[in-house]
């Protein structure tokens, strides 16, 4: 069994592991229709207690999993984002989602910098990818923010296997030559 997650601050949000307490608005997010465009669809409230439970595991599995992001000045839950890695993903991915209320204060990039740092330094990662359909100019952004370039198509398992996606990423090297 692994250590429980870390907590993880920048200037504007605090990423700790998923709770009992983030149910409600982790429902309200995988229920918009847009904010849940690239990450597989509008979720049933019972598929969402799923995708809840699952990054709450990964924690224990892997050692290693999304954090809820929580807005420092409200308290709010605002979305989920960080180092992921499910069986048969195509690797080591950093990734976002949050809020639609909350898209163009440059949370997931804030928070994504801080994930990177994580994998990187803590988790020992060589590289961190982050999975984008061809159609998602604004988490094509994030990663361009956060360094990475286009490193071409991934195929995804099931039941994303029908899925296009791309993948972006970059070496722990190349990371820690930008922070520098």
């Amino acid at each position: 069994m692994f250590a429980p997650a870390p907590i993880l601050e920048t200037d504007r949000l605090i990423l700790r592991a998923p709770a009992a307490e983030d149910l409600e608005p982790w429902v309200k997010f995988a229920a918009d229709e847009e904010t849940m465009r690239y990450l597989g669809g509008v979720q049933a409230r019972s598929v969402a207690w799923r995708g809840l439970c699952t990054v709450t595991g990964s924690w224990t599995i892997r050692g290693f999993g999304m954090f809820s992001v929580i807005e420092k000045a409200s308290g709010r839950w605002v979305g989920r984002l960080g180092p992921w890695q499910p069986e048969d993903w195509p690797g080591t991915e950093v990734g976002w989602g949050l809020a639609r209320e909350c898209w163009g204060k440059g949370y997931a990039t804030e928070g994504a910098s801080a994930c990177m740092d994580f994998a990187f330094d803590k988790l020992g990662w060589s590289e961190a990818i982050h999975t984008i359909e061809p159609g998602n100019l604004a988490s094509q952004a994030v990663a361009k923010r956060l360094g990475a370039t286009l490193w071409g198509p991934s195929k995804m398992p099931p039941p994303y296997e029908h899925e296009v996606v791309e993948t972006w990423g970059q070496t722990r090297e190349q990371w820690l030559a930008r922070r520098r």
